[in-house]
């Protein structure tokens, strides 16, 4: 286990994960010769409202009182985070990424194929994967803590072949994320709730087709279909409060029809995770899961557009080498 008990447009062509381990086998991962003092900061200086870029000085501090050497570099978009990945895999240098959980899961996704070793840290607005394995949500307090972590395997999920971290989910989830990436007036966690409610005020019912496991095609009228890697997404909301990253499966989060009233009752309880009691609510657990809806939707992972529909999600258990917090 890794979780403490405390507790898109799609990029360029790109070598996909598939290629290296399909569901069912048992093919190890690949492993690369990685100095855990040398670094290479990968930062979204846009991140956070521009959280991270404060952050940095401070950040950049803490890392040179432990490494031996820590080169910074600024990304320009999430194709350039890829390329910085790549470059430090190919240094025998630490990948830390410092930015929102879209930057960690593009630079996941490199450093999970040339088996490198990925650190990351807080610099956006959510920060779910970080909430999800313990670590702190002070960057300084984050980027100190490294010098003592501790190498885990943990499982990587993609979607059409672009990997993510956390939970990729769609329907409702796709409304509510096209609106707090257009929010600037609303800042932190906030941001997410808020979407919520504004998407909810104009939301029809949507017909998705889910298949799990490459089992029978089943049907669900609702809100969304969601396949967590992790627990957290949302700036803090706990969608699949039993999903693990270390544990091989996805938890596959159904969320059918329900009147609004019950929906926005329900919605507080996703905070604590206490939404899956409901009766509208449906977890189940997959290796593999297809989806697709009656209308236009982009499946979303990360804060980020990862794929459009029809959209097949496969884990990669064990794929990623990462530092995790000190227990």
């Amino acid at each position: 286990m890794i979780i403490p008990v405390s507790v898109c447009t799609p990029g360029r062509e790109r070598e996909g994960l598939a290629e290296m381990t399909e569901p069912g086998t048992d093919a190890a991962p690949p492993v690369a010769e990685v100095d855990r003092r040398r670094l290479l900061l990968i930062v979204n200086p846009h991140a956070g409202g521009g959280r991270a870029a404060r952050a940095l000085p401070d950040v950049s501090a803490a890392l040179r009182r432990w490494a031996a050497d820590v080169r910074v570099e600024r990304t320009r978009d999430i194709d350039h985070a890829a390329d910085l990945a790549e470059q430090a895999v190919a240094d025998g240098r630490m990948a830390v990424a410092l930015g929102g959980d879209g930057l960690a899961g593009r630079v996941a996704e490199t450093v999970a194929r040339l088996g490198g070793l990925l650190a990351v840290l807080p610099g956006g607005r959510g920060n779910d994967f970080l909430r999800t394995v313990g670590a702190s949500r002070d960057p300084v307090i984050a980027a100190t803590a490294l010098a003592s972590g501790v190498e885990r395997r943990i499982d990587l999920a993609e979607a059409n072949g672009r990997a993510y971290l956390g939970i990729a989910s769609v329907g409702f989830d796709s409304d509510v994320q096209v609106i707090a990436n257009r929010a600037r007036f609303v800042r932190g966690q906030q941001v997410y709730t808020y979407g919520a409610l504004r998407a909810a005020a104009a939301w029809k019912p949507a017909r998705f087709t889910v298949e799990i496991d490459d089992g029978a095609p089943r049907e669900l009228v609702g809100w969304t279909v969601a396949m967590a890697n992790s627990a957290c997404y949302g700036g803090g909301m706990r969608l699949a409060p039993e999903a693990e990253l270390d544990d091989g499966l996805l938890d596959v989060v159904l969320l059918a029809h329900c009147g609004k009233i019950t929906f926005l009752s329900t919605f507080p309880k996703v905070f604590s995770g206490r939404h899956v009691d409901s009766s509208h609510v449906e977890v189940l657990r997959a290796r593999s899961v297809r989806v697709d809806a009656d209308r236009p939707f982009q499946l979303y992972a990360d804060g980020d557009p990862v794929a459009d529909l029809p959209a097949r999600i496969v884990l990669r258990p064990g794929l990623l080498r990462f530092l995790a917090p000190p227990a």
